[in-house]
């Protein structure tokens, strides 16, 4: 499989919105209200936005098999802004064909270029087919545990 990592356009909405959709059904969210996510999909594109994203384009069967979004922000500990990875999803006939790496690693690159000082993400522990790219791409978890206060259901 080939994969070409680009910029999503504007034509690129309806594949990229069942992928969106495939991603909230693996994390049991399909509630998400879809006002938010067409405000995600008008971030994408908006310049005032820090929300950036990336797809992985399958040119052989002109198809979207997989996405990132990702923010850059300022950091307590840090003098430069630093990368959240906030979403990340290939399609299951694409993992383990190295989509998900390209698209983190697309992202590393936009860092790099960027001057921010790192990428970081989260995932469910039980997220195993992800960790092993995870580790196999940074050497492990750095032992943080993830905690959350919601504010609004």
């Amino acid at each position: 499989m080939t994969i070409i990592i680009k910029k999503p356009t504007l034509a690129d909405l309806s594949q990229w919105t069942a992928l969106w959709r495939s991603y909230l059904a693996f994390y049991e969210s399909e509630h998400l209200a879809s006002e938010i996510s067409a405000l995600l999909w008008q971030r994408i594109h908006s310049h005032k936005s820090s929300i950036n994203c990336l797809l992985a384009h399958d040119p052989k069967n002109n198809k979207l098999v997989g996405f990132v979004h990702f923010l850059n922000h300022s950091d307590t500990w840090k003098n430069n802004d630093v990368c959240y990875l906030e979403d990340l999803f290939v399609t299951h006939d694409a993992r383990g064909k190295g989509a998900g790496a390209m698209l983190i690693k697309a992202v590393h690159q936009q860092a790099i270029e960027n001057e921010w000082d790192k990428v970081y993400w989260h995932t469910k522990h039980d997220n195993k087919q992800a960790r092993v790219l995870y580790d196999k791409l940074t050497g492990g978890t750095d032992g943080f545990i993830s905690y959350r206060l919601a504010i609004k259901e």
